[in-house]
């Protein structure tokens, strides 16, 4: 039987291969655990807007895919219902920005996880997210196989 850490890397592991949008934008796990990720990605010249500051929906996609990793942590095919985003801090060119993830509470197939978005360097804060989850009921297919 393997640790609740090791499902959870190899859930990820599964899913981010697979995960073009993610790996398009430059985004990097930097560290998983059950209920718990850590996801970071630089601010490119093209995701700045036409004020020289990164597109907001970038943002946003950076919280949502830490927010995945979390979600999907423990095993269980999970997918977001929703997510409400505030922008606190712009970002800007070359920023680097590194998105915590933390499940806050899990019911049944629902569950609810906050995202810090955060500049890496000085930490201020960007970005706070709060994502709803649901489980569509399936076993990850990276632990039904035992990768």
């Amino acid at each position: 039987m393997v640790s609740e850490q090791e499902a959870a890397r190899r859930s990820i592991d599964a899913m981010w291969e697979a995960d073009a949008a993610s790996r398009m934008l430059g985004m990097t796990v930097l560290s998983v655990a059950p209920g718990r990720a850590v996801v970071s990605m630089v601010v490119r010249d093209d995701m700045v807007n036409g004020w020289d500051l990164c597109h907001g929906g970038l943002i946003a996609s950076l919280a949502d895919s830490a927010f995945a990793v979390a979600c999907n942590s423990r095993g269980h095919v999970t997918v977001a219902s929703g997510f409400d985003i505030t922008f606190l801090e712009p970002a800007r060119l070359a920023d680097r920005l590194v998105a915590t993830a933390h499940e806050t509470a899990v019911r049944g197939r629902s569950g609810l996880y906050d995202v810090t978005v955060a500049r890496a360097g000085d930490g201020v804060v960007v970005a706070e997210f709060r994502g709803r989850s649901r489980s569509i009921g399936r076993t990850n297919p990276a632990l039904e196989q035992g990768a």
